[in-house]
């Protein structure tokens, strides 16, 4: 009966936010993995939309008045309100208050997404930030932190089922952070673990010092974990969002390491502050000459097929289905960072 009056309290609607309890955050996950309510019933959750753009994403300290009115001028890809290594111990509380506010602002650029980085499940202080962002209609992604397991992702998003509105519940996504050995062990499962999962994020600083790795400026100590979340990210068709460059004030390492991460097949960079962005967002966008040789590749192969060809020649180079593919995914990339996409009368023609 105790436990049952504690739910009700938990899931009433009211805009003052209680603490829930330390004993019901240690038993909830195994609780909730038995309680089925009517909201997990019916909510419908799209395993891949077309994917939004996550090019920059920048962390806001949920506890800073500043940071966040700046933030609210800002147009990163999406805007990340953080609550988990952005603020002291003691400010937690008041930062669910401030974020839930700044989720209800409205932002300079319309389409960036606003999402939370919550504290890690098992902390003790991820039940109290669900409680209070979940309520919010406006909130489109929640950054789990520290993921180390497939019911780190389950957890988050039953809580999402059982607290956010009916009208939110199909929209929230999930974007992982993998920070540890651990996580790159069980990469495969948590690339797979839930359909509102969106992307896996690497977590350099916290990786290197689980492993107990010395950071480099060549990065090449960090390769194995990078290309290991890249690979499970496009293996189940997740976004990869690559580390953050902690030489902010540097703009010649960004570029180096927005090249880099693009080459290895990262879709988006994390940002700390206002100046990182738009390099990132310029860095992730395709080249103009990809984006119009990806459609003269699409363009041929639509034609040739027509014919029953598969592999053709297009200037002195064999066009097969892979390279048709590298064009479809440069294709998609530019479109979702809002480029346009030139019209292919033939294959030797191109007109914006």
């Amino acid at each position: 009966m105790h436990m049952l009056y504690t739910l009700r309290t938990f899931f009433a609607p009211q805009r003052t936010f209680p603490r829930i309890s330390h004993v019901l955050s240690r038993d909830f996950s195994r609780l909730t993995r038995h309680y089925t309510s009517d909201a997990q019933k019916n909510v419908v959750i799209p395993k891949h939309t077309t994917p939004r753009p996550r090019r920059a994403l920048f962390y806001v300290p949920g506890s800073e008045e500043r940071k966040i009115k700046s933030s609210l001028k800002v147009t990163a890809d999406s805007i990340v309100y953080d609550l988990e290594d952005g603020v002291a111990s003691n400010r937690k509380a008041i930062a669910r208050e401030m974020i839930f506010d700044a989720l209800g602002a409205s932002l300079a650029n319309e389409k960036s997404e606003k999402a939370v980085r919550i504290n890690a499940v098992g902390s003790g202080m991820e039940l109290d930030d669900l409680n209070v962002i979940l309520r919010s209609k406006n909130l489109e992604a929640i950054v789990i932190p520290k993921v180390n397991s497939v019911d780190d992702i389950k957890f988050v998003s039953r809580m999402i089922d059982l607290i956010a509105p009916d009208e939110s519940r199909s929209k929230i996504r999930l974007l992982a952070s993998i920070e540890s050995a651990l996580a790159i062990m069980n990469i495969k499962q948590i690339a797979t673990s839930d359909p509102r999962l969106d992307a896996l994020i690497f977590a350099a600083e916290d990786y290197c010092a689980d492993v107990g790795i010395i950071r480099t400026q060549s990065r090449k100590e960090m390769l194995l974990a990078r290309q290991t979340i890249v690979t499970a990210a496009n293996a189940y068709e997740l976004q990869a969002i690559d580390l953050v460059c902690v030489d902010f004030r540097n703009d010649s390492i960004l570029t180096e390491e927005c090249q880099e991460g693009r080459e290895m097949g990262y879709v988006g960079k994390q940002a700390i502050h206002p100046r990182q962005i738009d390099i990132i967002q310029k860095m992730f966008l395709p080249d103009i000459q990809d984006v119009e040789r990806a459609a003269r590749i699409v363009y041929g192969y639509e034609q040739h097929s027509k014919k029953g060809i598969g592999a053709f020649d297009l200037d002195g180079k064999m066009i097969d289905l892979p390279m048709v593919k590298w064009a479809e995914r440069i294709l998609a990339r530019a479109l979702t960072g809002g480029m346009a996409i030139p019209e292919i009368k033939d294959e030797n023609s191109v007109e914006a």
